[in-house]
């Protein structure tokens, strides 16, 4: 599937890393490194803006590894780009740890995962189909 996509940030294209990815990084469109200190949020610019069909959207989800070895990930995730946004993607960058991040401009900060999606219609009802689960939920199943 082609996807048209504007590129202002001077950088390359987000991209998948190997054959088998899902999602293609995506970078930091900085002019200058960014230091995001312990507890702070900040929004990155990706200097990035994309046309999806419609019935498909972007998810915006964090790196693993910068996660596990940074402690920095995304705030909303998964952030979602809908088909009919035409602006530039941000990406929302929390800093978990005890120390304090600099984002270098051209950094893979998220990944970027493209996903088809179906809309509903809601059917109000007075009850629901009865399940071998009904209404129990968080841990309901027990510990192990």
């Amino acid at each position: 599937m082609n996807v048209k996509i504007v590129n202002n940030s001077g950088f390359d294209l987000p991209e998948y890393e190997t054959p088998g990815s899902a999602g293609m990084d995506v970078r930091a469109a900085l002019n200058e490194p960014m230091t995001l200190q312990p507890g702070d949020r900040a929004l990155i610019p990706t200097g990035l803006r994309i046309q999806l069909p419609e019935g498909y959207e972007c998810q915006v989800r964090p790196r693993s590894g910068l996660a596990l070895k940074k402690g920095v990930t995304v705030l909303n995730t998964p952030g979602t780009v809908d088909a009919d946004y035409r602006g530039e993607i941000g990406i929302i960058l929390i800093n978990l740890s005890r120390e304090p991040f600099e984002i270098a401009p051209g950094e893979r900060i998220a990944q970027l995962v493209i996903n088809q999606y179906t809309r509903i219609h809601w059917e109000p009802v007075e009850r629901l189909d009865e399940t071998k689960r009904g209404d129990g939920g968080f841990g309901h199943t027990g510990t192990n």
